[in-house]
């Protein structure tokens, strides 16, 4: 329904976001700690992009989708983190619509992608263990690049439709959103607009982004899990989940933030506990996906082993080269 208090009202050119205004003595040491975040996050994805390049024992499906979802994430990080580093550093914690909406478009492309991807990486382990006879014909380079490409096009394509149907709203006030990015959610319910059209719309958009891959994701994990206990010898049950366990870890937090953040009761107690939960899907997840393939992947843990062994050689060698020349 429209607001009738808002009818009347001047439609507004910017938002303010509040993030973490209230907590003014801690502007500071937020914004260095969300520095060393984003410092950290990106170097750590990169550097497994640059693994999964280098590295030939590394060009397999499983590392294919993995170096992917560095990638997303290094964007992902950066439709966010940025603008909280710049809010806490400045103080000015306003933004324009138009900016607003791009950085809900990115965030809901990406977020949505990443849902997708996780799907993928999930049949792909699903296929590895309970179809391993097939595996190869099944996923190939053709069946692997499909599915990248359909997981970023399909988000893309969902979110312009909800970025149209937004664009369409008035606002009029009042301008403040209690979060620290703009997310659909807190957009509609500033809205001075009837949105009962864009809530139902949104809800099976977003559906079809979350739920369709979640339940792929689910599904490919209790198959999985069936195979693994059904195998005779705990070496080989052992072996078989190491294949997933990275996966697996990073399913179950991103998931289970993002479960509790939309399905939380929207009350004012729960609020900076919905905010904080939000940090650990957008701002955590991104920068323990690394660590935990890197710690936990044996593969991983070999390639960058031989990357610092190289970069140290190759350092060791031009020393030398050049301590010779100057003799």
């Amino acid at each position: 329904m429209v607001n009738t208090k808002w009818r009347n009202q001047t439609s507004i050119t910017e938002f303010i976001l509040l993030g973490f205004g209230s907590l003014q003595e801690l502007q500071t040491p937020l914004f260095l700690l969300f520095l060393v975040i984003y410092i950290v996050t990106m170097a750590g994805n990169i550097l497994i992009i640059a693994l999964i390049v280098t590295d030939r024992n590394l060009h397999t499906p499983m590392y294919f989708f993995l170096g992917n979802l560095s990638c997303l994430e290094t964007c992902y990080t950066s439709t966010i983190l940025p603008r909280i580093l710049a809010s806490l550093l400045t103080g000015d914690r306003t933004i324009s619509i138009t900016v607003c909406f791009v950085q809900y478009y990115f965030f809901g492309c990406l977020a949505g992608s990443e849902c997708y991807l996780l799907a993928a990486m999930s049949y792909d382990r699903y296929l590895a263990i309970c179809k391993p006879l097939h595996y190869t014909m099944m996923m190939n380079g053709r069946s692997c690049l499909l599915l990248v490409t359909g997981s970023w096009m399909i988000c893309f394509v969902i979110n312009s439709i909800i970025i149209f149907l937004l664009s369409h709203l008035i606002f009029c006030g009042p301008n403040e959103i209690d979060h620290f990015f703009c997310d659909l959610t807190p957009l509609i319910n500033v809205s001075c607009s009837d949105t009962e059209l864009i809530e139902l719309l949104a809800f099976i958009l977003s559906s079809l982004i979350a739920l369709g891959p979640f339940l792929l994701t689910l599904t490919s994990y209790m198959c999985i899990i069936a195979t693994i206990l059904r195998i005779p010898s705990a070496t080989g049950r052992h072996k078989a989940f190491s294949t997933c366990s990275s996966h697996l870890i990073v399913v179950t937090i991103f998931y289970g933030t993002l479960i509790i953040v939309y399905l939380l009761p929207k009350t004012p107690t729960l609020r900076n506990l919905n905010k904080l939960f939000s940090l650990f899907y957008t701002v955590l997840t991104p920068l323990a996906n690394p660590l935990i393939y890197s710690l936990r992947n044996k593969e991983v843990s070999k390639a960058l082993s031989k990357g610092v062994r190289d970069c140290i050689d190759l350092f060791g060698r031009q020393t030398l080269q050049y301590c010779f020349r100057l003799k």
